[in-house]
């Protein structure tokens, strides 16, 4: 709820305001005032307006309403009636706030979302879609791996700044704050963890701490805080170096090749046992490949501390001369040029599936309890391709030097795509020609900033 009922002050059509309140629900106690004025902005247009609960206490809400001078509203007290509507609109949290047209269509219901790593480089480009989609976004992060001007450039896309909660995930009682302070959040999206494989198999403990219990924690303050929904950032390193290519989501996890994809497997199991113990909490992990690019505005982008770990930015940053050359890992491979081959998938067309996943869980279309998806372009391309590609878009040579295998780095692999293409809806769409141009000039946006 918080601000994001401000955009229904504008509403001059005659639309009906449900409002979904439990007695017993204190967040639902706290937010009510502001729903509530935009009930009287309802009314003082003519516009009609209710309030349904699934409890029969309507004592209790009479004196609530009475003590704190709220005695107009139009009020159903049906419970039954409640209930069915609350399973018609996919209704999983208290308290919501909903809009229906005279056709008695959804028009509006209120979506608060706490994305966990939200200032990251992926989690940052999702902020933006979540916004652009009407969403109110709470971030959390320790910005270990970002910065807080990354909320400045958010803003400038979007025209506002999501909610930031500066706080390290495997905090619990940090976490539940979040929770506490941002009454009414529907639905996690948790990015915050470490993702770098060569640190990761340098540093294991490290990885084990910061991705499983930051999950862990959520894991817990979602069922406490009735926020059933989960999207949880995934890999495709969980598939190893498949025996099939492209790889579906039914090719079999196999052992992982560095920490970081062990954590990803180990948090699969983790989810899968945490749904089938609680039947309400829903999830969906979506599988992503090679995340590259940076948004079209050149606001947001990868901004990685140090030496680069993926691809792109190491191009880029060779490009423009912050770094010497650009090295190679592995020449030897048994593909077309000897370099390995991944799938590189633009960063927004990525952002823009998460926003799909959840309202895929808000309205209640999931399918299973935990459903995965393989988020990727299904073209694979090596890294030699990827520097033509680059040299081809920009016109900017990049120097390289061929280098030894760099350990945990698997062959080769690529997406099938089909079943998110076909499930979800979603598609990536932008080629890589134009997704390594905005690549190139976001370097140049951070170049002029002396970044």
């Amino acid at each position: 709820i918080g601000g994001a009922p401000e955009a229904l002050y504008d509403i001059d059509s005659p639309y009906t305001l449900v409002y979904f309140y439990e007695p017993s629900c204190g967040h639902c106690k706290q937010e009510t005032p502001k729903v509530y004025k935009v009930f009287q902005s309802f009314k003082d247009r003519g516009l009609a307006g209710f309030c349904v609960y699934s409890q029969s206490n309507k004592e209790e809400w009479t004196e609530y309403v009475s003590k704190n001078g709220m005695t107009d509203w139009i009020n159903v007290w049906d419970p039954a009636n409640a209930n069915d509507f609350r399973t018609a609109y996919s209704v999983y949290s208290v308290p919501q706030v909903y809009l229906l047209n005279n056709n008695n269509n959804n028009y509006y219901m209120n979506k608060k979302i706490l994305v966990t790593g939200g200032t990251g480089y992926i989690g940052s480009h999702t902020v933006v879609e979540l916004q652009n989609n009407g969403y109110e976004v709470v971030v959390a992060d320790d910005l270990s791996n970002s910065s807080e001007s990354v909320l400045d450039g958010i803003a400038s896309v979007t025209g506002k700044k999501p909610v930031f909660e500066k706080i390290d995930c495997c905090d619990k009682p940090a976490l539940e704050a979040v929770f506490e302070r941002n009454a009414g959040i529907s639905a996690v999206i948790h990015f915050a963890a470490s993702k770098a494989v060569g640190e990761s198999v340098q540093k294991p403990l490290l990885y084990y701490r910061n991705n499983l219990v930051s999950l862990l924690n959520i894991l817990e303050l979602m069922g406490e805080r009735n926020a059933p929904h989960l999207v949880f950032s995934y890999s495709c390193t969980v598939y190893g170096q498949p025996d099939v290519l492209p790889v579906t989501e039914n090719a079999p996890v196999k052992p992982a090749t560095s920490p970081y994809g062990n954590t990803k497997q180990i948090a699969e199991e983790i989810i899968r046992d945490a749904v089938y113990a609680d039947d309400t909490l829903k999830c969906i992990a979506l599988r992503y490949f090679n995340p590259a690019g940076a948004h079209p505005s050149a606001a947001i982008g990868e901004l990685p501390n140090g030496i680069p770990n993926n691809l792109i930015p190491f191009v880029t940053q060779t490009a423009i001369g912050i770094r010497e050359r650009l090295r190679v890992f592995g020449s030897d491979y048994n593909t077309p040029d000897g370099s390995a081959i991944r799938d590189y998938i633009y960063v927004v067309d990525l952002a823009k599936a998460h926003v799909i996943a959840v309202e895929r869980l808000l309205a209640g279309k999931n399918k299973k309890g935990v459903e995965f998806f393989n988020l990727g372009t299904g073209k694979g391309l090596s890294v030699l391709e990827i520097l033509k590609e680059f040299e081809e878009a920009t016109g900017v040579v990049v120097p390289k030097e061929i280098d030894g295998r760099r350990e945990g780095d698997v062959e080769q692999v690529w997406a099938d795509p089909s079943f998110a293409n076909e499930e979800l809806g979603w598609k990536a769409e932008t080629s890589t020609g134009d997704m390594l141009k905005t690549a190139w000039k976001w370097e140049e946006a951070l170049y002029s900033k002396n970044i």
